[in-house]
């Protein structure tokens, strides 16, 4: 990753412009061309160093739910439980903690009605007892992580 990438990545962190040719727009900021612009992010996602490019939506402004939850998953079948887990389309995130609950991850519904079917469900696939730890109040942190 060259310093124009860094620069890309960092830019694109703090917004993207809402009009008609957003790459265009941010791609003269940088002052490089539209398609550099696209084929480095192509080549940033392909390679990993990327994982996701797009919007953060508020789901539960948009009448979704999120919650946190975890299982304490044992380490000779870690693998094939987290595998299990991230096969459902409602996982936004999974994560290994070093703690009894050693995996973590993020649901994700279109209503708060579906979080508790969709644990059942997880539970009955992986026979682990999935802990559901709902937010009970938000606080906002500005994350950039600087490239």
């Amino acid at each position: 990753m060259n310093k124009i990438d860094r620069t890309i990545i960092n830019t694109l962190q703090e917004g993207f412009p809402i009009c008609s040719s957003p790459y265009k727009k941010v791609a003269e900021g940088l002052r490089i061309s539209e398609q550099e612009l696209l084929d480095r992010l192509k080549v940033l996602l392909e390679s990993g160093i990327l994982s996701r490019f797009g919007p953060m939506y508020h789901a539960e402004h948009m009448g979704g739910a999120l919650t946190l939850a975890a299982v304490k998953a044992p380490e000779q079948n870690y693998d094939n439980i987290a595998d299990m887990i991230n096969a459902f389309p409602e996982v936004a995130h999974n994560y290994a903690r070093e703690h009894a609950l050693n995996m973590w991850f993020v649901l994700a519904t279109e209503t708060p009605e579906q979080i508790q079917p969709i644990i059942q469900t997880i539970e009955n696939k992986t026979g682990l007892k999935v802990y559901n730890m709902p937010k009970i109040q938000e606080y906002f942190v500005g994350l950039k992580l600087e490239a």
